[in-house]
């Protein structure tokens, strides 16, 4: 049995994590988000490590806003770097591993094969650069570490482009969505599915790792499978190009990755990704979403 601390536990992959903990009570679990625990306050973040002494820290929190965070960068350098600095130097205090959630943003996104985790970081936006830096720091910091660099979030908790796209598609009769980004959508909850691999498997690996669903779609063919999946007939989605859409914070063109480490290391059978949004979808169908 291990005790595992999650922290972000009220975002999608917190709370994809407490869905997958039913399924694991073998172990012990404590599932915190920033009413619970401040993981921006390094003595906070001490204290409860030595008040708990959790076998394994899974970093869910993040400053995900990519828009905003190019106007809001020392908040946004506070969640993605300094707080996992925290988790990091309290984690070596109680001989803690650590399980923390990068993005593909950390690349610029104009390769035009899957990025490896060998590959040079060239990340284009604060969140990318700010990720980016949080992951140095944990791995500067302790030995004991796993990073899970993932694209294309979503969940039948939280906000997300699949219950967005549900949303604008029952409301408007047209919608445009960029065809020239692709990448590779993530399930949370097979990311969780991941997480927990890591965590029962024999001989824990540490280092880098890329996880994201099978196969690569663009954001185009995603809302299309998105409707179709969801039953929505009555608004016609058009694709647009990148340079047409009104936000202008830089976006990676190319973020599919390459996830052969991972599978090789833990083993795990990755789910494609338009069986695991079918999934998704029959779960937003029995919420009534």
């Amino acid at each position: 049995m291990a005790r595992i601390l999650v922290t972000g536990a009220n975002g999608q992959l917190g709370n994809e994590m407490r869905v997958i903990a039913q399924r694991n009570l073998q172990h012990e679990f404590l599932f915190t988000d920033v009413s619970e625990l401040d993981i921006c306050n390094c003595i906070e973040v001490q204290e409860f490590m030595s008040s708990h002494r959790p076998d394994f820290i899974v970093n869910c929190a993040a400053y995900t806003a990519v828009t905003k965070a190019e106007s809001d960068f020392e908040k946004s350098l506070a969640i993605n770097r300094d707080a996992v600095k925290n988790l990091a130097l309290a984690a070596v205090e109680c001989g803690a591993k650590v399980i923390h959630v990068s993005t593909d943003y950390v690349f610029a996104g104009d390769a035009h094969l899957p990025y490896t985790e060998e590959q040079r970081v060239n990340p284009q936006t604060v969140y990318g650069k700010t990720k980016y830096e949080g992951e140095v720091a944990l791995s500067t910091t302790m030995d004991d570490y796993v990073i899970l660099r993932t694209s294309w979030l979503y969940s039948s908790f939280g906000n997300n482009f699949v219950k967005t796209m549900i949303r604008l598609g029952k409301e408007k009769d047209h919608l445009t969505v960029v065809f020239d980004q692709i990448g590779d959508p993530t399930y949370a909850a097979d990311l969780a599915e991941a997480i927990m691999t890591v965590i029962n498997a024999e001989r824990f690996v540490p280092g880098t790792y890329h996880f994201s669903n099978e196969g690569v779609c663009s954001w185009y063919d995603f809302a299309k499978a998105i409707h179709r999946l969801s039953g929505i007939t009555g608004c016609n989605v058009e694709p647009l190009e990148s340079k047409d859409y009104p936000d202008k914070t830089p976006r990676p063109f190319y973020s599919v990755l390459n996830k052969s480490r991972f599978k090789r290391t833990y083993g795990m059978k990755i789910p494609y990704w338009y069986d695991s949004l079918e999934k998704c979808i029959d779960l937003l169908k029995e919420k009534d979403l």
